[in-house]
């Protein structure tokens, strides 16, 4: 690992002697950084790569679906045959979400 730290930090001083970083998008602004101090070090590297692919964690994606069936639910009359089971599947959810328990898989798209 020595060598390609070598060359890896002698083609940036290359880059940055060219000019190849003047004037990018963002230049002189600060990053914005998440906030993942909850998440396990060794789980932040990967965790980080499977947000940018649009992957959510179980209890997120749980979440999400039980805001989606809430608002679907508003929409359907108590007389309609899918409001009960809208109903039943939102209680399952929110059972699910409040307890914590997730899915088998660990990631969801």
């Amino acid at each position: 690992m020595w060598l390609l730290d070598q060359w890896a930090e002698r083609h940036i001083l290359d880059a940055q002697t060219k000019g190849e970083f003047d004037n990018l998008p963002g230049s002189g602004e600060p990053l914005t950084l998440d906030d993942d101090s909850h998440v396990p070090v060794e789980l932040r590297a990967g965790y980080r790569l499977l947000k940018n692919a649009g992957c959510l964690p179980p209890e997120l994606e749980q979440r999400k679906e039980a805001l989606a069936l809430a608002d679907l639910l508003n929409g359907v009359r108590q007389d309609d045959p899918r409001h009960a089971e809208l109903s039943k599947r939102l209680a399952l959810l929110e059972l699910e979400v409040t307890s914590g328990r997730s899915e088998h898989r660990l990631f969801t798209r």
